[in-house]
């Protein structure tokens, strides 16, 4: 099926929540969901709800496989490898907004998901059993 370079993409079906997940494994191994509680802690920086495989201007050709398909990726710029290598290859460190401008510049589509970071909360629980 494959002839080289191809970049395959599964169909996995529909998605199911981590939650539905987490209680479906609860139950597998004998608990409760009372005996075991489930934490919502929220999207962590870089985590995304929905995860986009293709842009938009890009397709997938069918292969012999139902579930398989071999998407059909964009032309590649010839002069992104010559500007990409010395900008991987820098001896400092990008700021966030650096790297997210020249994200943007190399990626029309590129949006970025930054959120402000939390800090933690130390659980009051475990400063009170002190």
């Amino acid at each position: 099926m494959g002839h080289g370079g191809e970049i395959f993409i599964l169909d996995m079906g529909e998605p199911v929540k981590i939650v539905d997940l987490a209680r479906d494994l609860i139950r597998l191994y004998g608990f409760s969901e009372g005996q075991i509680r489930i934490e919502f802690t929220g999207l962590r920086p870089g985590e995304k709800l929905y995860e986009e495989l293709l842009a938009d201007d890009e397709t997938t050709t069918r292969t012999p496989h139902p579930k398989l398909r071999i998407a059909r990726a964009r032309e590649v710029p010839d002069h992104l490898l010559d500007e990409l290598l010395p900008w991987l290859m820098q001896n400092r460190v990008l700021s966030d907004d650096e790297v997210r401008r020249d994200l943007r510049r190399w990626v029309p589509e590129y949006q970025s998901t930054a959120v402000p970071v939390l800090q933690s909360v130390p659980d009051v629980r475990a400063a009170s059993n002190k």
